[in-house]
């Protein structure tokens, strides 16, 4: 039998053992408790330091993004829509890598900008075509009432005027003709196959110090532009010799050659000038030749139109300018070869070469016929002769264009009406008989004996001429002979 000291020794003992048991898992679990609360501050934490540097990305790309939106539109953009004008300008790359979301942005205004200027180029080529459409028949008509007037009076004094107005007016319409070309115009003119080197010294008559230009001609006689090349050679020609009179000295000379080469004619126009750096020759020879499209706006202010009409000329006349190589005499040396299906050939005994052009250095030139009507005149009609053939010749500026001939009348005057502004004059060159290409122009002989006259001297026979015939029908009106 158990007693009672022991049992409750016993129950004190187990009592004791629970109330450690429980104690213990009391403690394990609030220092589970303690872990996990801590654990959840680190979570908590961790999580706020997450937002707050998701936060602060944010924000930088945020600000970023701004940066590179505003360096777009305040520096690439304008900078870009300035290249689509001047190529050399250039574009600034993105700040950083967000920048390449841009690239499109780019691409789009490129395209935009282009096409606006096309539209606009080609507003102002259409307004400029028009403007010089009328320019240029006015200055042909009165082109022709200044013929008519030179024809009609001999008084020197006038007479000298009326030709001083005559080549202003043809300058004036050599740079209408110019600017029309450069928006695209037709060349203006209908001509027939001429002498090829009527159609440069054509191109020579055209500009203000022509008497500087020293040609030179070795094309055998006779050789000539067919028809559609004809004006053509002459603008270009016309371009090339002011170019080359513009940039040199006036006290030098521009030596132009003309010469055959193996594939057709070559014209080279030589200067003294303060010629061209490397880059601005390479420029001019893109400008020439005409393979890349040009703007108006790309002419400059004022535009400078010579080299651009030159480019248009040498794409649609497949002709072809080099620029490339300087002149040996310090300048420029621009070569314009003209290629052998633009030759053509006109017998220089039927329809020869104008007189004032310069003289072909190749032998075997064609003989002209005799002159025998000459010898069986009367000296009357063989001086009223002799006098229109010096006034026809003085009539002309060296190296004119117009044919001269004895038989020329004025293609307008007071009875005769102007012609339509859309129905522009057009020059052609009229056929001459074997005497009349004999009595016009003296034989290669005469040719060679007779030294050059200077315009001076040639002025002053002109004046004399016309004064002694002046006097003359003074004298016979006063017996009451002058004829009516």
């Amino acid at each position: 039998m158990i007693e009672i000291p022991e049992l409750a020794f016993g129950g004190l003992a187990a009592g004791t053992v629970s109330a450690v048991a429980l104690g213990s898992g009391l403690w394990r679990s609030r220092r589970e408790r303690a872990r996990l609360r801590q654990e959840m501050t680190g979570l908590r934490h961790q999580a706020e330091q997450s937002a707050r540097a998701g936060a602060e990305e944010a924000e930088r790309i945020r600000q970023a993004f701004t940066a590179e939106l505003e360096h777009l539109a305040t520096r690439r953009m304008p900078a870009e829509a300035s290249r689509t004008a001047h190529p050399h300008v250039p574009v600034p790359g993105p700040v950083g890598p967000e920048g390449a979301a841009t690239e499109p942005v780019l691409a789009a205004l490129r395209t935009a900008v282009l096409q606006e200027r096309k539209r606009v180029d080609a507003a102002a080529r259409a307004g400029m075509r028009g403007t010089t459409r009328e320019i240029q028949a006015s200055l042909y008509r009165l082109q022709d009432i200044l013929h008519g007037l030179q024809q009609r009076y001999d008084e020197p004094e006038l007479a000298q005027d009326l030709y001083s107005l005559d080549h202003e007016n043809e300058q004036s319409l050599r740079r209408a003709q110019v600017a029309a070309v450069v928006c695209g115009a037709w060349v203006g003119l209908a001509r027939e196959e001429s002498h090829l080197v009527d159609a440069v010294t054509g191109g020579q008559a055209r500009l203000s110090g022509y008497r500087r230009v020293k040609l030179h001609n070795h094309l055998d006689p006779g050789t000539a532009l067919v028809s559609h090349a004809v004006e053509p050679v002459a603008i270009i020609a016309a371009e090339l010799l002011d170019n080359a009179l513009r940039h040199s000295s006036p006290d030098t000379s521009v030596v132009v050659n003309l010469e055959h080469v193996h594939n057709g004619v070559a014209v080279t126009v030589d200067d003294a000038g303060v010629g061209m750096a490397p880059d601005e020759r390479a420029a001019a020879q893109r400008v020439v030749a005409g393979t890349d499209p040009i703007m108006f706006s790309d002419l400059g202010d004022p535009p400078r139109m010579g080299l651009a009409a030159i480019g248009q000329l040498t794409r649609q006349f497949d002709l072809s300018v080099d620029l490339s190589t300087p002149s040996p005499y310090g300048g420029v040396r621009a070569v314009l070869l003209v290629d052998k299906h633009l030759l053509s050939h006109i017998d220089p005994a039927l329809r020869p070469a104008a007189a004032s052009t310069s003289p072909s250095t190749r032998t075997g030139e064609v003989p002209r016929p005799e002159p025998l009507a000459v010898h069986a005149e009367p000296a009357a009609e063989h001086a009223a002769r002799a006098e229109r053939v010096e006034h026809a010749e003085h009539a002309h500026a060296p190296g004119d264009d117009r044919p001269v001939s004895v038989d020329d009348q004025p293609t307008s005057g007071p009875d005769q009406p102007a012609p339509a502004v859309d129905d522009l004059p057009r020059r052609r060159r009229r056929q001459v008989s074997p005497d009349q290409a004999a009595m016009i122009r003296p034989s290669a002989a005469e040719t060679a004996a007779a030294p050059a006259r200077s315009p001076e001297e040639t002025a002053a026979a002109l004046g004399a001429l016309q004064s002694a015939t002046a006097a003359a029908r003074d004298a016979a009106r006063s017996e009451g002979t002058a004829p009516r």
